[in-house]
């Protein structure tokens, strides 16, 4: 099995590790302490392609594949997360247009966010409904109006009149204050037979009347990113702003969770390798009784286990597709029906022949200190 990446993924990560060193570490800092969204760094990025990377070439992007992305997200997170998210999700919610979205919507939202002059945003939570995503209560209604949306003046605003009227109220929605558009799912058929068909997406543009964002802050973590509480009165958005069919929200959704979650892990290895990137830079620096503390063999083996779970948890995100091979067993697995209890058993021997657990610590340390990391 090959698991070098190309000349093109690794002119790719340098490019955007050399981005990440200049622009994003020298004021990280700065905006996770005044919770400010990065915008200039952004328009940065904007320049090198990386606010559309996931986006099809045919609509300006980079067509980036996965790997790509979990490339480029690692090396972003590696240096801050809350601006390297502030950098990615500029094209959050863009997901549910390429895959549902007509050929109108992909020219009209999809463009403007891979020339880094529009940023979107995926509208899902709200104040009582998290994880459980079917117990949204946004909701959207067709009515027919007399006259083009308010907010929006242009003639396809409003083709026959026809449009969505949405009411309800979005929680921890990322770059709520500074998007231009967000795909927002909504309730559209309350009765509709079974508990996931009545939802769809909508496209709604932020500057509408009726819609208000409010910045949320004093986060624990992300401050760089923008994340506010959205608030829908009365919004009124044409009716071919729907993504997809109607009553496929839900499942939409879900196609999107799939998608992004491969990338929450890319995100948390970076966080961890650059979490132990500094440790190795201060174990380098820092000298105790007389030498640097990365020469002492229990910082060394503490060094050790953080490579090499991030080289594992790396491993595990480029084949997070790869799950069918899980077993869940409970307590049957404790007695020796079952095969699983004899290899847990057998498992034992490979943490001491061809050397202990403890000396392949050792050998990883030596292996740093060969590089001149420790």
């Amino acid at each position: 099995m090959e698991f070098g990446l190309s000349a093109e993924q690794k002119q790719i990560r340098d490019e955007v590790r050399k981005f990440a060193e200049n622009e994003i570490k020298p004021v990280a800092s700065e905006y996770d302490r005044e919770e400010k969204y990065p915008h200039e760094v952004v328009d940065k990025a904007a320049e090198m392609g990386l606010t559309g990377a996931a986006i099809p070439i045919e609509y300006g992007g980079a067509g980036y594949s996965t790997l790509d992305m979990m490339i480029i997200t690692e090396e972003l997170f590696a240096a801050d997360p809350g601006i390297g998210l502030s950098v990615l999700s500029t094209s959050f919610g863009t997901e549910a247009i390429v895959g549902h979205g007509s050929e109108e919507q992909k020219e009209e939202f999809l463009e403007p966010v891979a020339r880094g002059e529009a940023i979107t945003g995926a509208a899902i939570s709200e104040p009582h409904a998290g994880s459980d995503v079917s117990s949204i209560s946004t909701r959207a209604e067709k009515d027919t109006a007399e006259q083009s949306s308010p907010g929006r003046d242009s003639p396809e605003a409003n083709q026959d009149g026809d449009e969505w009227v949405i009411n309800g109220n979005k929680m921890w929605i990322t770059n709520g204050t500074v998007a231009d558009y967000v795909v927002m799912l909504c309730e559209t058929d309350p009765d509709a037979e079974g508990r996931y068909n009545g939802f769809s997406q909508i496209i709604v543009e932020t500057d509408r009347d009726g819609f208000t964002a409010e910045k949320i802050t004093g986060k624990l973590g992300i401050r760089a990113s923008d994340t506010a509480e959205l608030i829908l009165d009365d919004v009124r958005v044409p009716e071919e702003n729907l993504v997809g069919h109607r009553g496929a929200g839900f499942l939409q959704q879900m196609q999107f969770f799939d998608e992004t979650r491969t990338a929450v892990a890319a995100q948390g290895v970076g966080i961890a390798r650059g979490a132990a990137e500094r440790a190795l830079e201060y174990a380098e620096e820092r000298e105790q009784f007389g030498q640097p503390i990365g020469e002492f063999q229990a910082i060394q083996h503490k060094l050790s286990d953080m490579f090499t779970k991030i080289e594992a948890a790396r491993l595990l995100t480029y084949k997070s597709a790869w799950c069918d091979d899980t077993q869940i067993h409970g307590g049957a697995g404790y007695v020796d029906d079952f095969d699983v209890e004899r290899l847990y058993r057998d498992a034992k021997i490979t943490q001491i022949y061809e050397g202990t657990t403890e000396i392949q610590k050792n050998i990883i340390a030596r292996e740093l200190q060969g590089k001149g990391l420790v």
